[in-house]
């Protein structure tokens, strides 16, 4: 029978039913997106834009993807694409817009005002409601999206035809393909799918994490405070104008449950202390310690290949930059993608990685400066009297802070198709 005949098996005719009413599922696709994050649902939605057929393939199931707390910083790039796309609706309802954030040291404060010296501001938005948004449009507009695919195993990624074979609802699947995006985050398996000696490595883990927390508080500050202290940084962030995200620099191996609210808190006041400013406190409603490291792979395409996102590259979570670097990527993929559908051409495809990397360095680069300039890396008096030099200049001079704002708000974006 030709594949064009070929009836849906009831693995993915029953995921169909359950995420789209427009379309079947086909076992014959233009791109295969692996994971359903940012990245890989954005990615989803200009191809569709474009008129590329997309398969979606997800581990997890919604609930739990739709629930993942992570970044909540976007940069002026991201919000405008999301607009473009046609999911900003309740980020402009429910997004709260900053022009610019505080830094702070030894009581004194200084502000970043974005807006004054780039002309550009940010957004606060949880990546969870990003994802919601994503898939919510992507479904509705006919999009095909599995979730709870297991075994997931990409095929032939050399070849001009490769394929993913999957397990779906307990029977075995098998998707053939033009190219393969892998945006399945950094324990996902598309990047292991490419053979080592062809990979170059960079892998940096630090010695501190953070300890975040979700608060039912009402945020005390208008802005983002990133706070320099003796006893460690600490971050006064939010997520709603009811609901506080705080975090605390611990050491890396740290146990979350040596960590009460009670000490939490105290410890926050403490970091985050100036004349007239305190913390607002309520009932804790999540507690995490995160690892900090930097990732880098290079290249990052290999055949058909293609690696966006944390599957390809993890910054520090300081310049808040992983979110919107997967956004990029995406962004300079789908572009390329269309160009090769509409000419045939694979310029664009050929120079992915190179283009996509020059971005991800840049972010690399600063994300590991505000790492140095805000923690106890090492303990050590001198560096210590290092950091307070650059805050010093940070408040000091105009360019430096016009420099430091650049770099925050990201660099302009590449045109999409």
């Amino acid at each position: 029978m030709p594949p064009s005949s070929r009836r849906p098996p009831r693995a993915i005719l029953g995921a169909r039913q359950r995420h789209s009413r427009r379309v079947g599922v086909k076992l014959n696709t233009k791109v295969a997106i692996i994971g359903a994050g940012p990245a890989g649902l954005t990615l989803a939605l200009l191809l569709q834009r474009g008129g590329i057929e997309t398969v979606v393939l997800e581990l997890r199931d919604r609930s739990y993807v739709e629930a993942r707390v992570r970044a909540g910083l976007l940069e002026p790039n991201t919000v405008e694409l999301l607009h473009e796309l046609g999911v900003g609706e309740r980020l402009a309802r429910q997004g709260l817009e900053h022009k610019g954030f505080y830094l702070r040291r030894q009581g004194r404060t200084v502000h970043l005002d974005l807006q004054a010296l780039t002309g550009r501001c940010t957004t606060i938005y949880g990546q969870q409601e990003v994802v919601k948004d994503l898939i919510a449009a992507f479904t509705e507009r006919g999009g095909t999206l599995l979730f709870n695919v297991e075994e997931i195993a990409l095929q032939g990624i050399s070849s001009e035809r490769p394929h993913v074979s999957f397990a779906c609802e307990g029977e075995t699947e098998e998707l053939a393909c033009d190219f393969i995006a892998g945006c399945d985050g950094f324990h996902g398996v598309s990047r292991t799918a490419i053979p080592e000696e062809v990979l170059t490595e960079h892998h940096v883990p630090y010695p501190v994490g953070w300890l975040g927390i979700l608060a039912e508080a009402p945020p005390a500050t208008d802005e983002l405070v990133y706070a320099w202290h003796p006893h460690g940084f600490s971050l006064y962030s939010m997520r709603s104008p009811s609901i506080s995200r705080l975090y605390l620099e611990v050491p890396a191996d740290e146990n979350i449950e040596d960590w009460s609210d009670e000490r939490v808190w105290s410890e926050l006041q403490l970091r985050q202390a100036s004349e007239g400013h305190t913390v607002n406190e309520g009932p804790i409603i999540e507690k995490s310690i995160t690892s900090m490291r930097s990732f880098v792979v290079e290249p990052m395409q290999h055949g058909r290949l293609f690696l966006a996102g944390d599957a390809a590259h993890i910054v520090p979570p300081t310049g808040a930059k992983g979110l919107n670097l997967a956004v990029n990527d995406v962004r300079l993929l789908a572009r390329a993608f269309a160009q090769h559908y509409e000419t045939g051409s694979s310029e664009g495809l050929d120079a992915y990685s190179e283009n996509a990397l020059r971005r991800v360095w840049r972010a690399q680069d600063f994300s590991d400066e505000m790492l140095h300039l805000l923690h106890r890396i090492d303990g050590d008096p001198y560096e210590r009297q290092l950091q307070l030099s650059r805050l010093d200049q940070l408040e000091r001079s105009e360019s430096a802070k016009k420099c430091f704002a650049e770099n925050y708000v990201g660099l302009p974006a590449t045109p999409t198709f």
